[in-house]
């Protein structure tokens, strides 16, 4: 279960605040030099792959793919918070360009979970020294996100004592991303053990990287097929030295960069709502500024805002679970990555409408964002995807638990409302009761089969667990009487409103849609439906928007 993680600071890996802002604050100065507005603008309009530039950022002088690199590699050693950190910021810049640097940080995933020491030191090292492009090649045309149906094959060759000295390799890989560019490749192919990783060399006899997609967005990164031809690949470069555990190491990788595509998300909402923010600021219409229109604010602004610290406190919170040496956060990982991205595609489209007719302009820079960012709700698995995992996995854990897993929040919540009751623990303790509930019948009514309904589970899974977070976080900030603390509790009354909202809108499609008689209803369930959390949770909301707004735009 979720808990806050309470270990001292020197028991995570990553680096500490300092160091970490060093890294940032060198982005800084790559976006001022390398990034500016109207380079990256001109990507996008020519769909230009700055190679230059990505390998000038992995060169000598700035080295950012030096963070999450392990120091006894020649890297920096930083961990999942420094990695979302870093991400997150230079997604704000571009974010065809972040997918371009993670899908380094992604290649390298694979060696870094699952490779031997001699990998490690040889793949991981010409990384660190910025010697290498990396691509991370698991999609494929047919498979898509399904792993168990993967194609591409590795056939054993031995030599005349028996001995297996590489593997033959067919197949094809699609949508990569560096893919027509790197300098090698993690390919996830099925030997006869099972799914494996290989790492495969630009320039492998039989080994083609194909001319890049045109693209809707994220236009400055390369997104290229891949083909294998007979390529044959020493044992060597078997990732791990012991075929068939690729499934189990694509997940541990999948935990941990679903919560990077979290970030990317953010940071490309962030950016395009930082851009109304400043936009409302200065746009007068009808004799005053649209930042004091309630009508415009708390449509546009202010739930995109909350949204966004819901989802960042979450992923911090998993990030420092990571750090803290935990190890398959998948489903985490899938709650925070749909969370945080279906947040900021929603969050892109309305910068447009926020801007008016100036949104629709390429000057404005929310329309780039806005076709940037809808890839984040696609790769690495689309948010459908992310529903399966997340209802599928969560529903096995409650019903093997008896309830305890989100029992266990519940009580977490309502002990936390008892000490601070501001902050709307009680509305995520009445989620959390009314989800366990709706999960058991679900599962006692056998409708797990039905998948819009699992769908309907995920969403109120999801919102209850980021709700349950945010709330968290701002007990912590008014524990270290933190400057944030004020509007994080605002924020988090906020987003308690909009979880209970949807657990109840969601309990009602799935106890009364589900064809199910009246008397098969507990009415327990009923007396939830009937609002009884929802009408509290609602206490106070309009004036708590006003605080809201006031914070963002610089009104008090």
């Amino acid at each position: 279960m979720q808990t806050s993680v309470g270990n001292s600071a020197k028991d995570f890996a990553g680096l500490d605040l300092e160091s970490r802002q060093i890294v940032l604050d060198t982005l800084g100065l790559v976006r001022k030099r390398l990034l500016p507005k109207e380079k990256i603008l001109e990507f996008d309009k020519k769909a230009v792959f700055p190679e230059d530039i990505i390998r000038e950022m992995m060169g000598p002088d700035i080295g950012l793919q030096l963070l999450f690199i392990p120091e006894q590699y020649g890297g920096m050693g930083g961990g999942a918070r420094d990695s979302c950190a870093l991400t997150m910021e230079m997604a704000k810049i571009c974010l065809g360009v972040a997918t371009a640097f993670f899908a380094i940080q992604l290649g390298a995933d694979p060696i870094v979970f699952a490779g031997t020491e001699e990998q490690k030191q040889k793949w991981l090292g010409k990384i660190a020294e910025g010697d290498a492009l990396v691509a991370y090649a698991v999609t494929e045309p047919e498979a898509g996100s399904n792993l168990a149906s993967l194609k591409t094959k590795a056939e054993p060759v031995q030599n005349d004592a028996g001995q297996i000295t590489g593997y033959v390799i067919n197949g094809n890989k699609q949508f990569i991303s560096n893919g027509g560019y790197a300098d090698f490749v993690t390919v996830l192919a099925r030997t006869q053990e099972g799914p494996t990783f290989f790492i495969i060399e630009k320039g492998m006899e039989g080994f083609h990287q194909g001319k890049g997609e045109e693209k809707h967005g994220i236009r400055a990164s390369n997104t290229s097929p891949l083909t294998f031809t007979d390529v044959f690949v020493p044992v060597e470069n078997l990732l791990g030295g012991v075929p068939g555990k690729g499934l189990k190491q694509a997940n541990l990788v999948f935990g941990h960069t679903r919560l990077m595509v979290a970030a990317l998300g953010l940071g490309a909402g962030k950016a395009a709502l930082d851009i109304v923010i400043d936009y409302a600021k200065k746009r007068i219409q009808f004799g005053s500024p649209l930042s004091e229109k309630q009508g415009y604010t708390h449509k546009l602004v202010v739930p995109h805002a909350v949204r966004f610290e819901a989802a960042a406190a979450y992923m911090e919170e998993q990030a420092t679970r990571f750090d803290a040496g935990e190890g398959d956060l998948q489903v985490d990982g899938s709650i925070a990555k749909y969370f945080a991205t279906e947040a900021s595609n929603k969050a892109a489209d309305d910068a447009i409408q926020a801007l008016g007719g100036y949104g629709y302009m390429t000057e404005y820079e929310v329309e780039k964002i806005k076709r940037d960012v809808k890839i984040t709700c696609i790769y690495e698995g689309t948010s459908e995807i992310q529903q399966n995992i997340i209802s599928t996995f969560r529903w096995r854990t409650t019903v093997r638990s008896k309830g305890e897993y989100y029992g266990a929040m519940a009580q977490e919540m309502d002990a936390l409302h008892a000490s601070v009751p501001e902050i709307g623990a009680e509305t995520y303790a009445w989620a959390a009761k009314t989800l366990n509930e709706t999960i058991m019948f679900v599962h006692d009514h056998k409708l797990t089969k039905q998948q819009y309904i699992m769908f309907c589970l995920a969403d109120m899974m999801t919102h209850t667990e980021v709700g349950i977070s945010m709330a968290r976080k701002a007990k912590h900030l008014i524990q270290d009487k933190s400057s944030q603390a004020k509007k994080i509790v605002i924020m988090s009354r906020i987003f308690a409103s909009e979880v209970a909202e949807l657990i109840a809108r969601n309990t009602i499609k799935i106890v009364t849609g589900s064809g199910l008689t009246d008397k098969e209803i507990p009415s327990s369930l009923k007396k939830k439906i009937g609002y009884e959390g929802s009408i509290a949770s609602h206490s106070g909301l309009i004036q708590d928007m006003n605080a809201v707004a006031d914070i963002l735009f610089s009104r008090e």
